[in-house]
């Protein structure tokens, strides 16, 4: 794979430094490790999503979910007792690997709550808005009805 880099694009712009950071981590994605758990991202409602991770195999002890720095970060990893206990497979065919698995939140995202069922880890999330930052409308005023609230007071 090529190497880009973006470093001009910092020193050139302002403002810009989420798009960049964007770019430089799919840039530096390795498509070998992006396919390891499967998982789905479900937009649930106009501001809700549902991420859904594959984690068949894993209890809820060997999973831990956590935000930082906008980040929604999953990791698995199996307990040592837990290993295979003497277990001789013929065919061992469902990974139970351990992964670290990262998802970047947009401005105003928040995780609400994480459930694990059937082998399926559901992390379900909101944006929230501020209402500073929400659109709306602006009356449209006439001119002249200005002009005549000023002679109004003038006279």
């Amino acid at each position: 794979m090529r190497a880009f880099d973006l470093s001009p694009l910092y020193r050139a712009s302002v403002g810009f430094d989420q798009m960049a950071d964007l770019m430089d981590r799919m840039l530096a994605n390795d498509v070998g490790k992006a396919s390891y758990p499967p998982y789905d991202i479900e937009k649930t409602a106009d501001d809700t999503y549902r991420i859904s991770i594959a984690v068949a195999g894993f209890s809820d002890d060997d999973l831990s979910v956590e935000v930082r720095d906008q980040s929604l970060i999953v990791v698995a990893r199996k307990k040592e007792d837990s290993k295979d206990g003497g277990r001789a497979f013929l065919h061992r065919g469902i990974a139970t690997r351990a992964f670290e698995r990262r998802f970047h939140l947009a401005d105003h995202v928040r995780v609400t709550g994480a459930d694990h069922v059937d082998g399926m880890l559901h992390i379900d999330l909101v944006r929230e808005v501020p209402e500073a930052l929400k659109p709306r409308r602006i009356a449209i005023t006439n001119g002249r009805t200005v002009e005549a609230k000023v002679l109004e007071t003038a006279g």
